[in-house]
């Protein structure tokens, strides 16, 4: 026996594919989702209930897994193909980056660093290693969680650095739950590590505050 919600849920996937997602509402972007985790259920009243519990799209998907698992029809399959979309679209992001990249001031970092900071919950600290030219040598991951930019440890930065035969540092870590502005804190590590490292003859050449989509750099801002 047909599913009596099939002919509904064809209906999402032609529009999709005839117009991408630009004539869909919050709701039919999440039942659109929900189709592929939830069989022969209605899933419209489950994407009113996520909307109604976290509050936009954007909520839905920073959701933690458990929270959402708690929904009333969501259930763990359905939460983590929901937590598994920023997580693409973060990967997305950072895959059409090209190499190798030049990061000649702060708008180079910028767009290089920003899509590692999508959708974090916590802080982390992010370093760019660039050659004399400035030159991208790698992007790595320096810590996570720590409670702010002091916590960051000053041996792991030179350590990294030396690593990858770096000339010049760029650093950049993120106020999940504040603004993108530099903290006392904040300015007091940046110059000790910008110390440190100048006694390895690699210069720090910038260290960006990441909030949401927008960043502050303290070169720019003449704090380091």
């Amino acid at each position: 026996m047909p599913d009596m919600h099939d002919g509904h849920r064809e209906r999402l996937r032609k529009r999709f594919r005839d117009y991408g997602l630009d004539n869909f509402s919050d709701i039919n972007v999440l039942e659109l989702l929900l189709c592929y985790v939830i069989p022969r259920r209605d899933v419209n009243p489950v994407a009113h209930e996520l909307l109604k519990t976290f509050g936009s799209l954007h909520g839905v998907f920073d959701a933690k897994t458990e929270d959402l698992a708690k929904v009333s029809g969501v259930g763990e399959k359905a939460a983590l193909l929901l937590k598994l979309i920023p997580q693409i679209s973060r990967r997305y992001q950072l895959s059409s980056q090209e190499k190798p990249r030049l990061v000649l001031d702060s708008g180079d970092a910028g767009e290089i660093l920003l899509p590692h900071f999508l959708h974090e919950r916590e802080e982390v600290v992010f370093m760019l290693c660039l050659d004399a030219a400035h030159r991208l040598l790698c992007c790595r991951e320096v810590s996570r969680g720590a409670p702010n930019a002091a916590e960051l440890s000053i041996r792991r930065v030179v350590e990294l650095a030396l690593a990858q035969n770096s000339a010049n540092v760029v650093l950049a870590h993120n106020h999940p739950s504040g603004y993108a502005i530099p903290s006392q804190e904040d300015i007091t590590s940046t110059r000790l590590i910008a110390h440190a490292l100048e006694m390895v003859n690699i210069c720090l050449f910038d260290h960006l505050v990441v909030s949401g989509n927008d960043y502050v750099s303290m070169r720019d801002s003449m704090l380091i």
